[in-house]
């Protein structure tokens, strides 16, 4: 059994070349007639997402494909109110700006015998697959595509101030990276690391990181990395020298150390984000009262070299209209349309969402609650299991 790719979406595919791998590899539609699978998927992505949910019981195979085709016409996600969501965004505008929520994804609770939903208090993302904390200070790997997950034990005991990252080696090896702080930090304040600790999935144990690089400090809204091919990254500030200065800071998951990364030398850096399609790293910089760049790395050496280019300049305050930029702040960048999306619900704008250009502001509402977005991300399916990555 393999994956292969039929007009660009996996599938689960037994290459062998007798009559019953054909007829394992086709689709029943009739008492005698089959449906081969690349016909399927092209037949099932023209079809509307509401009316795609019907044919999830037909078997396990279709539900995972539908599945994928679902996220993929849908490539957000959206943290509301401790529930993860799918949701859809035009991001070009129309008459009814509204973000449409496909569905609701449920994160159950293996601890109970109830259908009880888990809270979720934070999600990291890396290539598919989410790691999430939870309200009762619990971690979890999950693949909301597949609905699956695995559930990590502590070494002794997680921490709610604890900063974690999943990430992928060069040999695709994922691992879990925490960082445990010394003591809890509110939210704007300044957060020093006292110890690493990799969670290892083939040994399913953690393991102590020593890695002397600790002269850094993360603010609290700036706790969740941005993932980009396996490694992760975050704004942060060095107190080298009695000097604060801003730094990108890099852990590579290959090699198990920090880089401090070049970043550009103008602007004060306070937001990092990425790409949808080509996944590129990306950051928030302001220069001036009322503008805001936005950088795009174009190119990332192992050695910390980097080389930006500046993507597109948007204006705090467009048409009367003004929203918050905050250190941190979660956003998204879309480069076909120039567009970033940005939380709304801050200063004069009751809105849920700004998409915000070079000339531009889109107010976006939510239909179903009046709470703010606390996570929104650009997500790309994958049919990588949960258990699989052990």
């Amino acid at each position: 059994m393999s994956v292969a790719s039929f007009h660009g979406v996996p599938s689960l595919v037994d290459e062998s070349d007798d009559e019953e791998a054909m007829e394992r590899n086709a689709f029943r539609i009739g008492s005698e007639e089959y449906l081969p699978e690349d016909l399927l998927v092209d037949i099932l992505s023209k079809v509307p997402l509401a009316s795609l949910a019907r044919f999830r019981s037909v078997s396990k195979r279709w539900k995972v494909l539908i599945n994928y085709l679902r996220f993929k016409k849908s490539s957000q996600i959206m943290l509301i109110d401790s529930r993860v969501y799918l949701v859809s965004i035009n991001l070009l505008g129309g008459q009814d700006n509204v973000v449409n929520i496909t569905s609701q994804f449920s994160l159950k609770d293996p601890l109970s015998s109830s259908s009880k939903q888990v809270n979720i208090r934070e999600v990291f993302h890396c290539q598919g697959l989410l790691l999430c904390t939870t309200e009762d200070n619990r971690l979890v790997v999950w693949n909301p595509c597949l609905d699956e997950t695995t559930w990590i034990k502590p070494r002794s005991y997680y921490e709610r101030s604890d900063i974690f990252a999943l990430g992928k080696s060069s040999c695709n090896k994922y691992k879990i990276l925490r960082i445990a702080l010394h003591g809890p930090r509110r939210a704007f304040e300044f957060m020093k690391p006292r110890l690493y600790e990799i969670y290892d999935f083939t040994s399913n144990s953690w393991r102590v990181v020593h890695d002397e690089t600790k002269d850094w400090s993360i603010l609290g809204l700036a706790r969740r990395g941005t993932c980009v091919d396996g490694n992760t990254y975050w704004l942060s500030f060095s107190s080298s020298q009695q000097l604060w200065m801003d730094i990108l800071l890099c852990f590579d998951f290959s090699t198990e150390r920090f880089t401090s990364m070049h970043i550009p030398s103008s602007g004060r850096m306070f937001a990092l984000s990425m790409t949808r399609e080509e996944q590129k790293l990306c950051m928030l910089a302001s220069v001036a009262a009322d503008d805001v760049d936005v950088w795009m790395a174009n190119k990332i050496d192992s050695t910390g070299a980097m080389s930006w280019s500046k993507f597109i300049t948007v204006k705090r305050v467009y048409n009367n209209h003004q929203w918050m930029f905050l250190t941190g702040m979660n956003y998204l960048v879309d480069e076909e349309n120039k567009v970033i999306v940005c939380p709304g619900k801050s200063l004069d704008s009751g809105r849920f969402l700004h998409i915000v250009g070079e000339d531009k502001c889109i107010q976006v509402n939510q239909h179903d609650a009046g709470s703010r977005c606390s996570l929104l991300l650009n997500y790309a399916p994958t049919l990588v299991s949960a258990s699989d990555i052990l």
